[in-house]
């Protein structure tokens, strides 16, 4: 006598949850890193200074 249909073992075990992990990490970007790319940027005094120089120099050459 066979086992009844829902007495079988499933042989997609993992793939469904595989599936929604995927589609959740794909579906967008996390709430922390757009607050990561919302931030204003510190910048350094010696960057400041190199585009300054960079800007006078370019402006030179004109």
């Amino acid at each position: 006598m066979n086992k009844h249909i829902i007495d079988q073992p499933r042989e997609n075990s993992g793939t469904r949850l595989r599936e929604f992990a995927r589609y959740e990490r794909e579906s967008g970007t996390h709430p922390a890193i757009e607050t990561l790319h919302s931030r204003p940027q510190m910048r350094a005094e010696d960057n400041r200074l190199a585009a300054e120089f960079l800007r006078i120099e370019r402006e030179q050459m004109r």
